[in-house]
């Protein structure tokens, strides 16, 4: 099964300081067809106007990421953690049992955007954690980057669930596989530019999942995608 959504048919909502496009049902957007993927519930696309951002907080057995595409992301929470993030760094936060947060736009002139990304935990109440890493352009370059694992491998963030997330930059002939196995299933979601998925010409904010097969990536014009690799079945 190969299923596209494209860009217009997510949820959008835009309260000034914050302009969102809502992959999946999220906050006033509901459509019981797309509640999430497997344990993967969130993809939200966000802009941040300069100064703006989400006041402290809380939540619960959840793995948030957060991946810039442009601007500086600050982030505080109430296990002592605080940084700014910026393009080419992620970040995991484990909810677990608990946590209170905020996110802001760090800079008083410049938008950020970024994708949030929540991913429902394998096991609950799990003490709450915090994560970030680099990855640089030339990690990702004509390729697949493992960003997120539930091992750590290859320097990726530790995520409390048996999925794993890569991330590749596509530009011209470069063109990268990945095989969808057994019981699993496979989410590409392209941040930004074209790229062409399974013979699909995927724009800024198209998805396409597949349930068996190969994903096949080629024909990048400043693509940057996200893919993940999730168990079929609910947690």
């Amino acid at each position: 099964m190969l299923q596209i959504r494209r860009s217009e048919q997510r949820g959008h909502a835009n309260h000034g300081w914050l302009d969102s496009w809502h992959t999946f049902s999220f906050a006033d957007y509901f459509d019981p067809r797309f509640m999430g993927v497997g344990p993967l519930r969130v993809i939200n696309e966000d802009r941040v106007t300069p100064g703006s951002g989400f006041p402290t907080h809380g939540h619960r057995d959840m793995e948030i990421i957060s991946y810039v595409l442009e601007g500086e992301l600050a982030h505080r929470d109430s296990t002592g953690s605080s940084s700014v993030l910026r393009p080419g760094d992620v970040q995991r936060m484990s909810a677990g049992s608990g946590v209170r947060h905020s996110e802001f736009n760090h800079s008083s002139t410049q938008p950020v955007h970024f994708l949030q990304i929540w991913i429902q935990p394998e096991i609950l109440g799990i003490a709450p954690g915090y994560e970030e890493r680099t990855f640089s352009a030339a990690e990702k370059r004509g390729r697949l980057r493992l960003i997120a694992s539930p091992d750590g491998t290859d320097g990726s963030l530790r995520i409390h669930q048996q999925a794993r997330l890569y991330a590749g930059l596509f530009d011209g002939e470069e063109r990268s596989t990945m095989q969808c196995a057994s019981g699993r299933l496979l989410y590409a979601h392209l941040a930004r530019g074209s790229l062409t998925a399974n013979g699909e010409v995927l724009t800024a904010g198209d998805a396409l999942l597949i349930d068996s097969g190969q994903l096949e990536l080629t024909h990048g014009r400043q693509g940057e995608i996200l893919v993940f690799d999730l168990p079929s079945g609910t947690p």
